[in-house]
């Protein structure tokens, strides 16, 4: 889980590298990282029949999931890979949303707190006393990672409805519809001479798609979910460290308090912290174990 975290957070850093347009590095990601995926599960032997239901949950995940990508790795762009992960991690609290207009139940109002914590720490990070030049910029980053969080949220409870496929065989049937979409659209003609931008571009296919796929699901099997959410964490704290390092990025005092609010939110929300327990100093639920 550590390894498949840590290479998330650097994938800002090989999309920047690419010096590809967001649409062209998505069609090669869907396109490298598919056959990767596809290969590994008919080695693995476990491909399983899908019924019309099952493609067309598959085929909105896989509509979610790419533009998703193309929102995620525009805020890369105009934002900057740690404000943009760090937001993009607030995707927790949409997928609360959408699971209560699908189930009609209102979210507790711990979590109503949390997520409002949350959006407080996206309108701090958004650029608030920041230079008047680099606002509009940095609030259209922001908003795309909004949106790209909204989209993963989507392509999660799609993903939800097709138990008993392999996760390899989801994910790799929702890049190569990908692939289809975005052929006829993407731009080759953007410098893809440079053995930069094809390396960074197989990285992201090879390792950041193919690799940390397996990485990720072997992970999801072996560990609780307490242990999965604590986990997680290591992404922003990666994607932070390469745009302090590589970027040379200085972020302002509001901004990094915008950076705690929302993890510290998401925690809370992970964790199941109760306000009630809080203020009476009880001992709080843990998602890994029973309430």
């Amino acid at each position: 889980m550590v390894a498949a975290m840590s290479l998330s957070g650097t994938i800002g850093l090989f999309v920047l590298s690419s010096g590809q347009p967001p649409l062209t590095v998505v069609f090669f990601r869907c396109l490298i990282g598919s056959m990767a995926l596809l290969a590994w599960l008919e080695l693995r032997g476990g491909w399983q029949p899908m019924n019309r239901r099952a493609l067309g949950w598959l085929g909105l995940g896989a509509a979610a999931l790419i533009v998703n990508w193309l929102c995620l790795f525009s805020a890369y762009r105009l934002s900057s890979v740690s404000v943009a992960t760090v937001v993009y991690h607030v995707q927790p609290f949409f997928l609360i949303l959408l699971a209560a207009l699908v189930q009609k139940e209102a979210p507790s109002p711990s979590r109503l707190v949390w997520m409002g914590l949350a959006f407080v720490g996206v309108l701090l990070i958004s650029g608030l006393g920041a230079a008047a030049e680099s606002g509009a910029g940095m609030w259209m980053g922001v908003a795309l990672a909004l949106a790209a969080a909204f989209l993963y949220a989507v392509a999660t409870l799609a993903t939800r409805k097709l138990s008993g496929i392999p996760p390899a065989q989801i994910a790799g049937l929702q890049l190569l519809l990908g692939v289809l979409a975005l052929a006829p659209l993407a731009d080759f003609s953007h410098g893809l001479d440079s053995g930069r931008s094809w390396s960074s571009l197989l990285v992201l296919g090879l390792v950041h798609t193919g690799l940390m796929y397996n990485l990720m699901y072997a992970a999801f099997q072996r560990l609780s979910a307490g242990m999965i959410a604590s986990l997680s964490f290591v992404y922003p704290a990666v994607a932070i460290l390469v745009d302090v390092v590589y970027f040379k990025i200085v972020l302002g005092p509001l901004q990094m308090l915008g950076i705690v609010l929302i993890l510290a939110a998401v925690v809370a929300n992970q964790r199941g912290w109760n306000l009630t327990a809080l203020k009476a100093g009880l001992p709080q639920p843990s998602r890994s174990g029973k309430q």
